[in-house]
């Protein structure tokens, strides 16, 4: 009895262990989000610097921060196109101590995931449709 009861007991660790590895989500410093700046992207890797949107009331970022903080990993999908926007997270800092969070974001369509990556990595985070579509209301209802 105790060699089945063990192996039931290790197979739902394994598969414990399996799920969580699917709800990784997307993590930022514990600090104050201050501003989030966006550009157009010119490519994986690295952040355009020429700014077409900077966000700093509490709304904007409170959506920005939950759509980041809440993008789900999605393990084994590789990016297969050029991000749509470079987007800076900056944090509250008297003297620069804390770096900027860089991240490649693919907008979804309305109703769809958007996809974001850290700009030194490959791995896919997929926000919620719902997320999306506050993303949406921020990015393209604001041109």
């Amino acid at each position: 009895m105790k060699p089945i009861f063990s192996i039931i007991f290790i197979s739902l660790l394994s598969l414990m262990g399996c799920s969580s590895q699917h709800d990784e989500t997307m993590t930022l410093l514990d600090e104050k989000i201050v501003e989030v700046k966006v550009s157009e992207s010119k490519g994986l890797g690295g952040m355009n610097e020429d700014i077409i949107y900077s966000f700093k009331d509490q709304k904007s970022l409170n959506i920005f921060e939950t759509a980041i903080r809440t993008a789900v990993e999605q393990p084994g999908e590789k990016v297969v196109s050029e991000p749509e926007y470079d987007v800076m997270v900056e944090y509250k800092s008297s003297n620069g101590e804390f770096p900027t969070h860089g991240l490649h974001l693919w907008l979804g369509k309305e109703d769809e995931v958007s996809t974001f990556v850290y700009i030194a990595d490959d791995v896919v985070y997929h926000t919620s449709p719902k997320m999306t579509n506050k993303l949406r209301m921020l990015l393209v209802e604001s041109e």
